[in-house]
């Protein structure tokens, strides 16, 4: 068992590779692959939308005489969901992107439109720097203008930082008790002068005589209090012992 787990096979020193037959497959043979969509694509035929990620069983092959940098180009068949026509696209190693050719027309991408456009634009800049001396310039210029303005910003917050006032809380505290403590002071004084005023009434109102008086128990139930018979009533009643 522990044979067939090692790295390094027995080779008998008559062993000539040469001699080795050789399958006669052509270059450009196909091989059956699982693969997912990779762009979002719209089928020319029935206008079936497919998205990005479907999966399919597709068909792969190497395609002949054409290739970047040494990297080779495949070329992979599909076919669409719904009417089953065949959709050909192929690898482009130099956007490093899939490229449609046949069957499906490749769904708008705002965001890789908007790349491609700024890689373009800062390309033909570089272009431009490197023809234009003046343009390299006018831009180095321009770029030690702004760390200049950077630098005069941040040393303009240090200062603003320094000169900050710092915050004395404990003054805060006090005087937030010094208020607390007038506003009872006052609440204080006015319920004094509450009380004083009501009390004060009540010791100059006088009640007549012979006035009803209404007292109430601790279960609120009035008691009606007998009037007091005055001293002239007693001696005008001559009856009354």
């Amino acid at each position: 068992m522990s044979e067939r787990k090692v790295l390094n096979k027995y080779y008998p020193p008559d062993f000539d590779p040469s001699k080795i037959p050789r399958l006669g497959l052509p270059k450009n043979r196909q091989y059956t692959v699982r693969l997912m969509a990779p762009c979002n694509m719209r089928c020319t035929t029935c206008g079936e939308y497919i998205y990005k990620g479907r999966k399919f069983n597709a068909r792969k092959e190497t395609v002949v005489d054409e290739e970047y940098l040494g990297i080779k180009v495949f070329r992979f068949y599909i076919r669409c969901t719904r009417c089953h026509a065949e959709i050909t696209f192929k690898t482009d190693p130099a956007n490093e992107d899939y490229a449609m050719e046949h069957g499906a027309t490749r769904n708008f991408q705002a965001l890789k439109l908007a790349e491609q456009q700024s890689e373009q634009a800062a390309r033909e800049e570089e272009e431009e720097e490197k023809s234009n001396p003046m343009k390299l310039l006018e831009k180095r210029t321009k770029t030690s203008k702004q760390e200049m303005e950077i630098l005069e910003s941040l040393e303009e917050l240090r200062d603003m930082n320094q000169r900050q006032v710092r915050v004395d809380y404990e003054a805060l505290l006090h005087n937030l008790e010094a208020q607390q403590k007038a506003e009872l002071e006052k609440q204080e004084r006015e319920d004094e002068e509450f009380l004083k005023n009501i009390y004060g009434k009540r010791e100059n109102s006088k009640f007549m005589e012979g006035d009803h008086i209404e007292l109430l128990r601790d279960d609120d139930e009035p008691v009606k209090k007998k009037p007091r018979l005055s001293s002239v009533s007693l001696v005008d009643n001559p009856k009354v012992s």
